[in-house]
């Protein structure tokens, strides 16, 4: 018997089989980039920061303790022999400026510490320029690292930059001193509240506002959210989980 021959498949069928195949495909690579690339990412970030750290701290240490002088010195291998090895751990910066800052925060509280601190403050105060600068880095410093009230109190929504136009915004400290006086003398007793409105992506610049407390809503979602909120340029909304096939799930309705 003679084999049968089969007849060729239609182009239109072959054509559609790619079609699928392709599509497939491309689903599965961006699956597959919603998984590896926050994970890539953060890695990458936090392996550069350390390497950044360490080139800044690691020239200050003595050669002495360098990790490739402590290795070299415990297998006898003197400086500059052939059999030395270089060793670079990546981190040991990172360690020596976290024990450093201890050290000095420490020492920074003491009595002694604080009588130096305070006089390293007076010389620098009387050079002009360097005076600006470090009493500018100093206060964004003690806002952002120490437990004090100068910190965003909520997340809320206000008017910007036009009417009908809303924008999310953090409410910061309550109103002081002149601007305040001269709120109230404009616009009467109303509740004046303190705005930094974040610019997006870049979250760490923006304006300040000063508006009334009646003019703004005021959000649940935490300040952590409606950052992510506005770095991602509306992209990620507070509860919504994004799945591995790139489907996003709304937030639960909250019970009653």
């Amino acid at each position: 018997m003679h084999p049968v021959d089969l007849p060729p498949r239609p182009p239109r069928q072959q054509h559609w089989l790619v079609t699928r195949i392709l599509g497939a495909l491309r689903n599965n690579f961006f699956a597959g980039v919603v998984v590896i690339a926050p994970i890539g990412l953060t890695v990458w970030l936090i392996w550069t920061a350390v390497g950044w750290v360490d080139s800044w701290v690691m020239p200050f240490v003595p050669r002495y303790w360098h990790p490739d002088s402590i290795v070299n010195r415990m297998i006898g291998n003197a400086p500059g022999s052939p059999d030395w090895i270089e060793v670079n751990v990546r981190g040991v910066g990172v360690v020596v400026f976290l024990v450093f800052t201890v050290l000095i925060g420490w020492i920074a509280k003491g009595l002694i510490g604080r009588s130096l601190l305070r006089s390293g403050e007076d010389l620098v105060g009387r050079v002009p320029v360097i005076r600006s600068i470090y009493n500018a880095v100093k206060q964004i410093s003690e806002t952002v690292f120490t437990q004090s009230d100068a910190r965003f109190e909520k997340a809320c929504l206000v008017e910007f930059p036009r009417k009908g136009a809303w924008s999310i915004a953090f409410i910061s400290a309550p109103l002081r001193g002149e601007i305040r006086h001269r709120l109230i003398q404009e616009f009467g007793d109303d509740e004046m509240v303190t705005l930094f409105k974040p610019i997006t992506p870049n979250a760490t610049t923006g304006y300040l506002l000063f508006v009334r407390r009646s003019e703004i809503i005021e959000l649940d979602m935490s300040l952590e959210d409606a950052a992510k909120l506005v770095i991602s340029a509306g992209l990620v909304y507070p509860g919504e989980a994004v799945s591995s096939a790139g489907e996003v799930t709304p937030p639960a309705a909250p019970s009653l």
